[in-house]
């Protein structure tokens, strides 16, 4: 049987089925491909069971210190299954939010593994997908444009395969129905740092082991230091720099054992489990790239600026163009490839997208850092201020961290934004939209801020560019 749409779309999860939503708003006929369930890594195995997580382990580590509030809270227990349960249900409720959202948008759902095809009986160029559906029958999608959505999944480290058992990813990680005594967690990016924040509130040991010189790579390195310095306070076991030894992994029925070389010393570690976060991998093997001329890079499918690959009729999206690899990202990838396939104004700048990292304390970030500036050869100005000095921050009870703003010396041009602190993850939005409507660091700093509010900080932390903070 052979379908026939505008646009087909290779994947439903985040940024399929946003991009899908945009082309049924523009008239289009729509057909997602789909072999497992709507919404993807982000909904099923990512973003939103992840958070539903940090903010139980949040809680938790609220009421172990709710005596600084006045609130004595006597016999708190944590009930790690009633956890789980509470973020399968906000998975599936959002889940079927998609499906409602397809219904809505009359957009057809074929559910099987697609590949693509080349010039065939079908169509006179590549680009149609032969799917085999979930009873063994094959249906071929043929479409005018194709957007390949295929996301990625946990990178393994060779040496150190995930089993599921006592070797995790994030995806067998995010299905433990107890929790370990003691984790060793291999790798100090945003996943990693994650799971360690997480799991140190739920009272696991945690070990974190991270061979850049800087847990967080790709963050600014003060903001790295500070982070690193408030989880090594609640004692979480921190080594960068620091390569593990491959061959000495000893695993046993319950616990593991391992050696790392830190500062030239040879340190002997072992712990109840391990989590492998060393990054992810694009799902490009097995969906019949070879049967069309895309380009892959670095195992990554080749695009340009409006998500084109080399074959312009087929444009990819999401994880599987590298990149930032963030669901927000995906999600905007995919409006900008519908908009250009339909000929809309087409606006989509990776440098203003946000980087956000839900640790206690978050952290979150958009545009460059100091170091990239200077790299750039530019001339920077900096302002910084503290959350200590935030009435809102400090009714909260949780006041650490900073705000850090770079802007051009010469042009005033804002540059970058770095936060660590309470509700970071959100007080970055201004300045995503400060970025995008080209405003400076003195537009933003006039703005009135409500207070108490810890928006406050991010006016502060504009004057402090120039040196004309009021609050310090």
């Amino acid at each position: 049987m052979t379908i026939q749409c505008d646009i087909a779309i290779l994947g439903g999860g985040t940024g399929g089925y946003v991009a899908a939503i945009r082309a049924a708003q523009l008239g289009k006929e729509v057909v997602i491909i789909e072999q497992d369930k709507l919404g993807g890594t982000c909904l099923h195995r990512g973003c939103i069971p992840s958070k539903s997580l940090l903010r139980s382990a949040e809680v938790f580590a609220m009421m172990q210190d709710s005596e600084q509030y006045g609130i004595a809270a006597d016999g708190v227990r944590l009930q790690f299954e009633q956890v789980q349960s509470r973020k399968q249900g906000i998975v599936d409720q959002l889940h079927r939010g998609v499906q409602y959202l397809m219904k809505k948008n009359k957009i057809t759902i074929v559910r099987g593994q697609g590949r693509v095809i080349g010039p065939s009986i079908f169509s006179p160029q590549s680009g149609a997908v032969a799917v085999e559906l979930e009873d063994g029958e094959m249906e071929t999608v043929v479409s005018k444009n194709l957007i390949i959505a295929t996301g990625s999944r946990p990178r393994d480290l060779p040496g150190l395969e995930a089993d599921g058992k006592l070797v995790l990813n994030s995806d067998h990680a995010l299905q433990l129905e107890q929790l370990p005594a003691s984790i060793l967690i291999v790798g100090g990016g945003v996943i990693g740092m994650e799971w360690a924040s997480m799991l140190n509130d739920f009272g696991v040991e945690v070990t974190v082991v991270e061979a850049a010189p800087h847990i967080l790579p790709q963050e600014d390195e003060e903001v790295a230091r500070e982070l690193h310095r408030l989880l090594e306070k609640r004692g979480v076991t921190i080594y960068t720099s620091a390569s593990l030894q491959l061959d000495s992994y000893a695993p046993q029925d319950d616990q593991l054992s391992i050696s790392l070389v830190h500062n030239e010393q040879t340190i002997e570690l072992s712990a109840a489990k391990m989590l492998v976060s060393v990054g992810r991998r694009a799902n490009v093997e097995t969906i019949g790239l070879a049967n069309t001329d895309i380009a892959i890079e670095n195992g990554f499918i080749k695009v340009n600026d409006v998500m084109q690959t080399s074959e312009s009729h087929i444009y990819a999206i999401g994880d599987v163009i590298g990149g930032l690899q963030l669901a927000h990202a995906a999600s905007h990838e995919g409006i900008t490839a519908v908009n250009h396939i339909c000929g809309e104004p087409v606006h989509y700048e990776p440098s203003q997208v946000s980087r956000c990292v839900y640790t206690r304390p978050e952290v979150a970030s958009v545009g460059i850092s100091a170091a990239q500036a200077k790299e750039q050869g530019r001339e920077i100005k900096i302002g910084k201020f503290p959350f200590k000095a935030i009435g809102k921050a400090l009714v909260h009870g949780d006041s650490e961290g900073f705000v850090k703003v770079i802007a051009d010396a010469n042009s005033d041009d804002l540059l970058g934004v770095q936060i660590i602190g309470p509700q970071a993850t959100d007080l970055i939005s201004e300045a995503a939209l400060a970025q995008f409507l080209d405003a400076t660091p003195w537009e933003i700093g006039q703005t009135v801020h409500a207070h108490p509010t810890l928006a406050e900080i991010l006016g502060e932390a504009m004057l402090a560019v120039d040196g004309k903070a009021i609050g310090m």
